[in-house]
């Protein structure tokens, strides 16, 4: 033993908030009508770099509208959408992709007769801006970086396949890892374990997180199953009729009476 006692102000303890990941993705009074409908009423959500975020909600809860406005495809009509710091809520798709947005959709968007690599390769020549998917083709290092994707969503077996034979859950695997080619920092994944068996839902949602494994990249998954949410979120965003009505910790947002009553349905209508 030294003898030395330390005092409290000899070694002072950081500051949480030195230790805080930056904010990523700042949505801020986001307001969508369609007609009477109102898809989102004031929707204020702060998303920092790093967090795997779910959202639930019933069906036309606003969910796909709110992933439809941060990726581009619908644009608010009112308030704004930052990502690390720019402003991109008027920005085209292609354009808030190349910022390092990427997506998946509910209904994979592939090219069926193409081979599950020739699907990948074609995502790379976008993300390259090339004009021509030979270019591509031809390149070792983007075949081998196309491999390495297939590879992480256990895909290599299908490499060679066309994707119109391929199983639904599979093509649901290869639209996330085309998605994965352009190295975003930011992952939306529509509705990714809806049309696969009950069965299936784990291993393939387990696939896909394995697959991100440690990156960085901030993730915002779409999901109903609440099973899946608790297993995988580190964060749940809860919609209802346009709005968020829960947004915490997976297992204080689904303990939340309007998160009962109006997504999970474990609590009754009063």
């Amino acid at each position: 033993m030294s003898g030395v006692i330390a005092t409290p102000s000899a070694t002072p303890m950081p500051s949480p908030l030195a230790s805080a990941p930056a904010t990523l993705l700042q949505v801020s009074g986001i307001e969508k009508r369609f007609g009477a409908v109102v898809a989102a009423s004031g929707i204020n959500v702060a998303v920092p770099q790093g967090q795997r975020v779910s959202l639930i909600g019933s069906n036309g809860a606003g969910k796909t509208t709110f992933v439809n406005m941060i990726t581009g495809y619908l644009k608010p009509d009112e308030g704004s959408i930052v990502l690390a710091g720019q402003d991109i809520t008027r920005l085209s798709p292609r354009a808030i992709t190349r910022l390092g947005v990427a997506r998946s959709f509910q209904i994979p968007q592939l090219f069926a007769e193409l081979s599950a690599l020739e699907n990948m390769l074609v995502a790379l020549a976008f993300h390259e801006n090339r004009l021509s998917f030979w270019q591509t083709a031809r390149r070792s290092d983007a075949v081998e970086r196309a491999d390495l994707l297939l590879h992480r969503f256990r895909l290599a077996e299908h490499r060679d396949r066309r994707v119109a034979e391929l199983p639904g859950g599979v093509r649901k695997l290869l639209d996330i890892a085309m998605a994965m080619t352009g190295a975003p920092r930011l992952l939306l994944l529509d509705e990714p374990t809806s049309g696969v068996s009950a069965e299936e839902k784990f291993p393939m949602m387990d696939t896909i997180m394995t697959a991100l494994g440690d990156d960085p990249m901030t993730v915002l998954f779409v999901e109903h199953d609440m099973d899946i949410v608790q297993r995988h979120a580190d964060r749940v965003i809860a919609f209802y009729s346009g709005r968020v009505i829960a947004d915490d910790r997976p297992e204080l947002a689904l303990a939340t009476a309007d998160v009962r009553r109006y997504v999970t349905g474990t609590l009754a209508p009063e």
